[in-house]
């Protein structure tokens, strides 16, 4: 399993230096290399130096998601933010998904702000072990066996809910998303929805090929709302 899944831990600490230009450089790379799951869907990614908002983690940069709205967008910056995240734990550069944090401004209204990502250089351990991560055992959010699920198990998700649910089946692997608790239903839709592009990436991450879309045979689960199949 890619090291980075097993080891990333989200980093609520920060040193308030800011990173030295060669390595904001570096991040600005990552961020025109990353690969989208709906490469049609116009996106924006910036870095910003402060954010607001309840439970705001203080860090010296943040990057701020932002994206055309339409099916699948909120699963497609789960998908590219967690590029972002893996590749920042892989450096050694501490990062943290914001899910209530917010620009102070929009540079360009026309695209939406979707959700923020705290980083920069951490004032706590980067890493953790994967004895450390508290997760629903694997039997608990799947059925079938592909070597694939145990990344997609590990991936983070909003308050930890770990609202998913997949079906390995001949080499594909069903992908469904739990529908929540109606007490924090409207909070966690839009989070869960891009949890799904954040556990899609894992799964890609340990994939060959990777491909991913809605199939008309699929059989629905109960409890769930079918979100796509990914297959080789």
């Amino acid at each position: 399993m890619n090291e980075a899944i097993r080891k990333r831990k989200s980093v609520r600490k920060y040193a308030s230096e800011p990173l030295d230009s060669a390595t904001l450089e570096w991040v600005q790379e990552q961020i025109a290399a990353v690969m989208p799951l709906y490469p049609n869907i116009r996106y924006k990614i910036e870095i910003v130096n402060k954010t607001k908002g309840l439970f705001n983690v203080k860090a010296p940069h943040y990057l701020i998601f932002s994206s055309h709205e339409g099916e699948g967008y909120l699963e497609n910056i789960g998908f590219i933010g967690q590029q972002l995240n893996l590749s920042f734990s892989e450096r050694g550069i501490g990062s943290c998904w914001l899910g209530t944090s917010k620009p102070l401004e929009n540079s360009e209204p026309s695209i939406p702000f979707v959700i923020a990502m705290a980083f920069g250089t951490a004032a706590e351990p980067v890493h953790c072990d994967v004895s450390e991560f508290k997760r629903k055992p694997l039997s608990a959010v799947s059925e079938g066996e592909d070597s694939r699920l145990e990344a997609a198990r590990l991936a983070p998700s909003a308050v930890n809910s770990q609202n998913w649910y997949f079906v390995a089946e001949k080499g594909n692997i069903h992908c469904y998303r739990r529908k929540a608790n109606p007490l924090l239903g409207f909070m966690l839709t839009t989070a869960n929805q891009i949890d799904m592009g954040i556990t899609l990436y894992h799964i890609a991450s340990e994939s060959d090929t990777f491909k991913f879309a809605k199939l008309k045979s699929v059989s629905a689960h109960k409890g769930c709302f079918y979100m796509g199949t990914v297959s080789d």
